[in-house]
């Protein structure tokens, strides 16, 4: 048989459901995917890839693998809850990562979604995806996009000084029996706040209560690391003012995963005691690094995780859908 002068055209990408495959088929994937999380943000991915192979197994993830001639080359996976979906994760691999490749991921998840009765909101912070805040992306009349920023702290080399509280306060370190108290603040702070455009738990006391409950029990943001997480108490009256929590997401690698203060203590230094505090008990824990996520249009938060040491490692984006 004569050669082939030219390679045979490449077939056009193809989506399969997740419940078609296997854990064993997603392998290669998972492992890079483990790696970039590992090597660009300092971040063990495995508890979660982890958590996919096993629901990938069970047939009881919704998503879908996108093939590139006839090979893997990308998945995610979403979930519902009530009246919201949210997309978890979307991986796609180097070779093939395109804004075309991730769209029809994206799209993928929008429409099952879209059709499911009741829901009015889709909410995903992809960390992987590639970053332009000017892309394309399916049901965009739907759309809204919230730049955010990695960023990250050498705590080998940060000062780490206290600042000046001006607010009587005192601090006490985490305990479950605060977790009402907590999300009752939380959904104070943010109030009317940009955030609570990106994730609507900060609404209510009651999602602010699934919040909590997501970042103790799920590794999502990391395993939720007790001896560094701190609440913040009015001097005078005892009433709680601020909350810091933070996880491990390497033995030697912190983030936090919350922090914020109520409205009638902003400025007074009591948020900056907070993180502080966390960061040198990470750093005292043996942690080399932290780091934490903040709303790019939040400029008092970005100032202060600036002016702590912080530096912004990535961009990604926040994308909502409603209306729809």
């Amino acid at each position: 048989m004569a050669a082939r002068l030219y390679p045979a055209p490449a077939r056009h990408p193809e989506l399969v459901d997740l419940r078609r495959i296997s854990a064993r088929d997603l392998e290669v994937l998972l492992e890079e995917e483990c790696a970039a999380w590992r090597n660009e943000l300092e971040w063990d991915f495995d508890k979660s890839a982890d958590l996919v192979r096993r629901f990938v197994d069970m047939n009881a993830l919704n998503g879908s693998a996108l093939y590139v001639n006839d090979e893997i080359a990308g998945y995610m996976y979403y979930v519902l809850e009530e009246d919201k979906g949210l997309i978890g994760d979307l991986y796609v691999c180097r070779e093939q990562r395109t804004t075309e490749h991730e769209n029809l991921l994206i799209g993928a998840a929008l429409d099952p979604i879209m059709r499911s009765p009741g829901v009015n909101r889709i909410e995903s912070q992809l960390m992987m995806v590639a970053h332009d805040p000017f892309r394309s992306a399916p049901q965009a009349e739907y759309l809204s996009v919230f730049p955010r920023s990695f960023m990250r702290i050498d705590l080998r080399r940060a000062a780490l000084g206290k600042g000046h509280i001006r607010r009587a306060m005192y601090i006490e370190k985490w305990s479950d029996h605060y977790h009402d108290a907590a999300a009752q603040l939380i959904a104070a702070a943010y109030a009317g706040h940009i955030d609570s455009r990106i994730n609507d738990q900060y609404r209510s006391p009651a999602g602010a209560r699934r919040f909590l409950h997501n970042i103790v029990q799920y590794p999502g943001c990391g395993a939720f690391y007790r001896p560094a997480s701190f609440i913040a108490f009015e001097g005078l009256t005892g009433r709680l003012c601020g909350v810091s929590l933070a996880s491990l997401v390497t033995p030697e690698t912190g983030h936090v995963t919350q922090i914020c203060v109520s409205p009638e203590v902003r400025g007074t230094g009591i948020g900056h005691e907070l993180l502080r505090q966390s960061l040198t008990t990470l750093r005292d824990m043996g942690c080399k690094s932290a780091s934490l996520t903040v709303t790019s249009a939040n400029e008092d938060a970005v100032s202060l995780y600036e002016r702590v040491g912080f530096e912004t490692i990535r961009q990604f984006s926040a994308y909502v859908w409603e209306g729809f």
